[in-house]
């Protein structure tokens, strides 16, 4: 059964269940998958090689009848018609994230498509709520890749931002399953985003050293860091690198992704640093896409029934 809420209806699809758009990873494979399982899949521009993407989503027509979306990482922005872009490839769904989102929020919006943007604290969530967004997505300090460095766990965000804000919100950070899912309902969300569990799945294109060292690692098996910059925080896999750099990190944090592809697609997880949220320490096998969207949809609901049945008003009739 479908979900049914603003989330789904805004975006056209089954499950609000959002795939995060990791660089080189969130490319037609992956969010094909995660869009013909019901979900939203997204096809990511941080990797800043628009010709590759434009093919990206012309494999996604092929492989997928279902709606999709681009993602607009703003602080990785090369092209500086990233707008048109993003408009000329006929997609109806963008989100947006690593900057302002009053700086292109307007132009895609006009444009007609449905924008969400991430944040990461209250303060940007009523900025781009002021700037005209369609939705949010709240991102936790416990999620993967690049963080506030004044990092806020999901538990604390989440609820904080849909006290404060009216349009939807998808919760990122720390979901991993249908649990987690229906955690992030009773927190006032409508969709979750999964990046972690996606990058981990079959059809996830990263090397299969990077998807075992997930399935093998414990709940403090990532580390955050360069909390104090320069440059982006962020959260990741632990390795002998990223442990060495948590109580001291290089100068410039950036220059350790250029060798991205060598960890990525490689299998070196010293070559550069695994982008990783903590729900790996709840990832215990490699599974297929659908695999993951069906179970954690059961999951959710079932979990929602139970509580229902046990602390429902019908337990107290």
């Amino acid at each position: 059964m479908a979900i049914n809420n603003r989330i789904t209806e805004m975006l056209g699809v089954d499950y609000p269940i959002v795939q995060a758009p990791m660089g080189w990873i969130a490319r037609s494979p992956l969010a094909s998958a995660v869009s013909n399982a019901g979900g939203m899949g997204i096809i990511e521009t941080s990797s800043g090689a628009l010709d590759e993407i434009r093919e990206e989503i012309k494999a996604m027509r092929r492989l997928t009848d279902k709606p999709f979306g681009v993602n607009i990482a703003q602080a990785f922005v090369r092209d500086p018609n990233i707008v048109e872009f993003v408009v000329d490839q006929g997609v109806k769904f963008v989100t947006t994230s690593a900057g302002d989102p009053n700086k292109y929020c307007g132009a895609l919006k006009e444009a007609g498509l449905t924008v969400f943007h991430v944040v990461p604290s209250l303060h940007a969530a009523l900025r781009a709520v002021e700037a005209g967004v369609d939705g949010l997505v709240v991102e936790g300090g416990e999620g993967g890749g690049f963080k506030n460095p004044r990092e806020v766990a999901t538990m604390v965000l989440l609820p904080l931002v849909c006290s404060k804000v009216g349009v939807p919100v998808v919760a990122a950070g720390g979901v991993v399953d249908g649990r987690t899912m229906a955690a992030a309902f009773a927190l006032g969300a409508e969709g979750v985003q999964m990046g972690t569990r996606m990058v981990s799945a079959r059809e996830s294109p990263v090397h299969q050293n990077w998807k075992d060292a997930i399935v093998a690692a414990k709940e403090t098996d990532t580390v955050f860091l360069n909390r104090f910059g320069p440059g982006p925080a962020l959260r990741a896999l632990r390795t002998e690198k990223t442990t060495a750099f948590e109580k001291t990190p290089p100068e410039n944090i950036m220059a350790e992704m250029r060798n991205a592809l060598a960890l990525y697609f490689g299998g070196d997880l010293e070559a550069s640093i695994a982008l990783t949220g903590q729900v790996a320490g709840r990832i215990d096998s490699v599974k297929p896409v659908a695999q993951i969207i069906a179970e954690t949809v059961a999951e959710f609901e079932a979990t929602v029934a139970a509580m229902d049945s046990r602390y429902g008003a019908r337990a107290t009739v």
